[in-house]
C-alpha cells in the first residue's frame, strides 16, 4: 500500500540503525543511567521497541493497547534477540494494517488523529529515543558509532 511504503521504509531504516547502535554496547553497559530516575540503556532499547509496537497495535485495533511488559535483560545479544523478535512483529503488523485502519481515527492520551499519523508520531518518538541512546552511548565512553540512520 503506497500510504504506508514510504513510512515503513522510513521507519525500518531507523530501526536497523538501533540495531547498529546497541551492537556497540557491551554487557556491563546495560544497567548504565546517565541520572538516577533516568532508564537504563536496557529499559531505554526496550522502551523503543516496545512503544512502536505499541503504537502499531494501537492503528490496528482501533484503540489504546498498552506494550508488552519489558523483559529483564542481561546480556546485548538476549537484548539484539529481542529486538529482532519485536522488529519482526511490529514488521508483520504494519504489513496487515489496511487503509481503513490507516483512516480511522484514533484516540490515544486524550488526542484523536488517524491511525497514520499515530504511527508518524510513533516514529517520531522512537527516533527522539534513539537520539538519547547516541548520548548515553558517548557518555559511556563508546567513541565509535554507526550512522543515525542504516546505510543498508
Amino acid at each position: 500500500m503506497a500510504i504506508l511504503d514510504g513510512f515503513f521504509a522510513g521507519w525500518l531504516s531507523h530501526r536497523k540503525a538501533l540495531i547498529e547502535l546497541v551492537e556497540t554496547f557491551e554487557d556491563q553497559h546495560l544497567d548504565y543511567k546517565p541520572w538516577d530516575n533516568a532508564m537504563s540503556v536496557s529499559q531505554l532499547v526496550l522502551h523503543i521497541t516496545g512503544a512502536t509496537g505499541m503504537f502499531v497495535q494501537t492503528v490496528k485495533n482501533g484503540t489504546f493497547t498498552p506494550p508488552a511488559e519489558q523483559k529483564a535483560v542481561r546480556t546485548v545479544n538476549e537484548l539484539k534477540d529481542i529486538i529482532q523478535a519485536e522488529t519482526d512483529q511490529t514488521k508483520a503488523d504494519l504489513e496487515s494494517l489496511t487503509e481503513e485502519q490507516l483512516a480511522k481515527t484514533v484516540e490515544f492520551y486524550g488526542m484523536n488523529m488517524p491511525g497514520m499519523v499515530l504511527l508518524e508520531n510513533g516514529k517520531d518518538h522512537e527516533v527522539h529515543h534513539k537520539g538519547q541512546l547516541f548520548t548515553y552511548a558517548r557518555l559511556v565512553g563508546i567513541e565509535t558509532l554507526p550512522f543515525f540512520v542504516s546505510r543498508s
